[in-house]
C-alpha cells in the first residue's frame, strides 16, 4: 500500500464563537491548504455529527465547500457520531492510499454553543440506544454507571479519576486554542457540582466550538500516517460482555498497530478520547499503552504529564481543549502534528517520533485509532 502522508493542518481556537461554523471549517481549512503549499486539494472529506439539528443546515459538505469557494471540488460528508473526524480522516486516507488522489482536505467541526444545554444534551444523546434512551438514559448517565462498574471492579479509585481533570487543565493553560486555559485543583474539581453520580461536572468535557483540518497527500513530507484502525461495538450498553472496558477501542488498536507494524511500546505522545475523565484511564489500557489496572496509579505518579513517561493529552483533550464534536478527532490529529514537528509551543514533548491519536463514537460504539509517525 502506497504511503500517505500529512501534507498541512490547521484549526481554529476552540470555545463559544460567534462565527457560522462553515467559516470555523473555512478558516481551519485554508490554514491547512497554505501549510500544504496547495491553492486547493483534488477532494474533501467534510465531518460534522448533526448539523441539521445544532445550526439548521444540510447539506452540509456542499455547504461546507462553497463557503471555502471549491464548489467545483467533490466533496462528501462523514459521519460515526463523536468520532465523525476520525472517521473522516480514514475516508481521505483510503483515497490517497488506492491511488484515487493525489491530495484530500479533512475538514471538521461543530458549532453548539448558541443553543441551551439540555437541547444539545438532547441531540448528542440520539446517538445512544433509543430503548436505553426511551427509559432515561443519557450520554453523562451512561458514563456514571461505566464509571461505577470501574470502582466496583477495583480497576481504579476516586482519587485517581480527578487527577485527569487535573493534568489535563493543566495542559489546556498551555494552549492558546484550549476551551479552558486556566489549572483547576483537585478540591475544585472534588467539589464541582454532581452531574451523574459519581461524575461531577469537572469530570465531563465542555460544549464547544470549533473546527480542524488536515490535508493528506502522497507526497512525501515529515508526517507518515502510519496506521488507521477502526472498532465497533453494541449500540445497546446493557448488550456488552464488560461495562469497564471498550471493546471498540481494543480492535481499532489491534487493526491501526498491526497496519504500522510497531507496538503501543513505541509511542511516546497521544491524545485520547477524555469526553469524561475515567474514559481516559479505561482507553489507556484498552490502547495498551498501560497495563491493567495501572493506568489511574501512573496518572497520579505523572507518568502521562508533558514531562512524563508518556505524556497524554498535551493538548488539554476533550476536556480542557475542548469537544466540539465531528472536529475532535482531527484536532488530536493537529496536536500530534504539531508534537512530532517541534511546533507544540510550551506544552512540546522532547523527541516525539511516533503519535497516537484515539477517537470515541458515542457510548464507545464506533472508535479509531490513528498512528502517525515522523518520517525522515
Amino acid at each position: 500500500m502506497p504511503d500517505v502522508f500529512v501534507g498541512g493542518v490547521g484549526m481554529t481556537r476552540v470555545g463559544r464563537r460567534s462565527e457560522p461554523l462553515p467559516e470555523l471549517m473555512a478558516d481551519a481549512a485554508h490554514a491547512a491548504l497554505a501549510e500544504a503549499g496547495l491553492d486547493a486539494p483534488e477532494a474533501i472529506v467534510v465531518a460534522t455529527m448533526n448539523p441539521e439539528e445544532f445550526v439548521g443546515d444540510g447539506n452540509f459538505a456542499s455547504n461546507v465547500a462553497t463557503q471555502m469557494g471549491f464548489a467545483d471540488i467533490p466533496t462528501l460528508r462523514v459521519e460515526t457520531a463523536t468520532s465523525s473526524g476520525a472517521a473522516a480522516l480514514y475516508a481521505a486516507f483510503a483515497q490517497v492510499a488506492a491511488g484515487l488522489r493525489a491530495s484530500v482536505l479533512v475538514v471538521g467541526g461543530e458549532k453548539m454553543t448558541h443553543l441551551a444545554t439540555p437541547r444539545v444534551s438532547e441531540i448528542i444523546g440520539r446517538s445512544i440506544d433509543p430503548y436505553e434512551r426511551a427509559y432515561g438514559a443519557t450520554m453523562p448517565a451512561l458514563a456514571g454507571i461505566v464509571t461505577r462498574a470501574l470502582l466496583t471492579r477495583g480497576a481504579i479509585t476516586m482519587r485517581e479519576i480527578p487527577q485527569v481533570a487535573v493534568k489535563n487543565h493543566a495542559n489546556g493553560a498551555r494552549n492558546p486554542l484550549a476551551h479552558f486555559q486556566e489549572p483547576v485543583t483537585l478540591q475544585e474539581v472534588l467539589e464541582s457540582r454532581m452531574v451523574a453520580d459519581p461524575l461531577r461536572l469537572l469530570h465531563c468535557c465542555p460544549i464547544s466550538d470549533g473546527a480542524a483540518a488536515v490535508v493528506l497527500t502522497g507526497e512525501p513530507t515529515h508526517v507518515r500516517v502510519a496506521g488507521i484502525g477502526q472498532g465497533t461495538d453494541t449500540l445497546a450498553v446493557r448488550h456488552r460482555r464488560d461495562l469497564a472496558s471498550f471493546t471498540a477501542t481494543r480492535m481499532a488498536a489491534r487493526e491501526a498497530f498491526g497496519m504500522a507494524r510497531f507496538g503501543p511500546e513505541r509511542v511516546d505522545v497521544a491524545e485520547v478520547h477524555d469526553a469524561f475523565a475515567p474514559f481516559e484511564l479505561i482507553s489507556l489500557e484498552d490502547l495498551g499503552l498501560f497495563p491493567p489496572g495501572k493506568a489511574g496509579r501512573a496518572t497520579l505518579d505523572g507518568d502521562t504529564a508533558v514531562d512524563g513517561r508518556l505524556p497524554i493529552n498535551t493538548s488539554g483533550g476533550l476536556k480542557a481543549r475542548g469537544h466540539p464534536l465531528a472536529g475532535t478527532g482531527i484536532a488530536q490529529i493537529v496536536e500530534c502534528v504539531w508534537q512530532l514537528t517541534g511546533r507544540a509551543h510550551g506544552r512540546q514533548v522532547p523527541h516525539a517520533s511516533r503519535a497516537l491519536a484515539h477517537s470515541i463514537g458515542g457510548l464507545a460504539t464506533n472508535n479509531w485509532v490513528t498512528l502517525l509517525e515522523a518520517s525522515s
